[in-house]
């Protein structure tokens, strides 16, 4: 398991991602919201659907604190470089699927007035 897995499928959900990088769910969940690194797609039953992305992503923060021994504030520091603008998103949780849910409204008002 590993990388060879992970390159073999676009999307993963979290008992993949558990499986592959050996980090527990409601660890996933808790680096999700603390860190705003992590954005699943979530589908409209509400589970989450992880991305290539995420799971390198959740790999090297496993790295930053199991191997090098970092807070999760000194992991936040080293992963600000990584970061889109330099910046650690905070995100509350369910903000993406209370504007998903706004958009699909939206977009549904359209069509029945089309």
């Amino acid at each position: 398991m590993g990388f060879e897995e992970i390159e073999q499928k676009d999307y993963f959900s979290i008992g993949d991602v558990k499986r592959i990088t050996g980090v527990p769910e409601y660890s996933v969940r808790y680096w999700e919201a603390e860190f705003g690194l992590i954005k699943p797609i979530r589908l409209e039953s509400g589970h989450r659907r992880y991305t290539k992305n995420d799971l390198y992503t959740i790999l090297k923060i496993k790295d930053l604190i199991y191997k090098q021994k970092l807070t999760l504030e000194g992991a936040k520091k080293q992963l600000i470089k990584y970061a889109p603008g330099g910046k650690i998103v905070e995100k509350k949780a369910g903000t993406d699927v209370k504007f998903l849910s706004e958009i699909k409204e939206t977009l549904s008002q359209i069509l029945k007035e089309c």
